[in-house]
């Protein structure tokens, strides 16, 4: 076994899903990944990652407003000191979670079809996000 661990950082525009699939990618042909592990963490409380459909855009519309429902702006929250839209990130987060597992085999990870990684920026300003990539299993060379 061997390891690897990097860092993606993504720049945000503000509220919203980026895709980072091919960032990821890009990080783990750069170490030489050929098959195993590769796990994922965003290192924030108002950010989270998904695997989420990456065909269609309405997908990404309806998550969005779905979490907008279940964590609106504007609740009766106790914390407010850094905005009212923070304590509603902080919910979604929680919901949605701060890493992911996807298996890697073949130089490639073991995405469905249709399935993609988005970076969920919970924030209405753009941001500065940071994930750390860490692979387990066989490197090249």
């Amino acid at each position: 076994m061997q390891h690897h661990i990097g860092t993606l950082t993504v720049e945000t525009r503000g509220r919203g899903l980026t895709d980072i699939t091919r960032q990821v990618a890009s990080e783990l042909e750069a170490a030489g990944a050929v098959k195993g592990l590769v796990t994922l963490f965003i290192r924030h409380t108002s950010a989270s990652l998904t695997i989420q459909e990456n065909a269609d855009p309405d997908v990404r519309h309806d998550l969005l407003a779905a979490l907008d429902r279940l964590a609106p702006e504007g609740g009766d929250y106790v914390h407010t000191i850094e905005g009212p839209d923070d304590m509603p990130a902080h919910i979604k987060t929680m919901l949605t979670g701060t890493d992911l597992q996807v298996p890697f085999d073949r130089g490639r990870m073991m995405l469905g079809t249709w399935q993609g990684i988005y970076l969920a920026e919970h924030r209405a300003r753009p941001h500065r996000r940071e994930v750390v990539v860490n692979f387990i299993g066989e490197l090249a060379g």
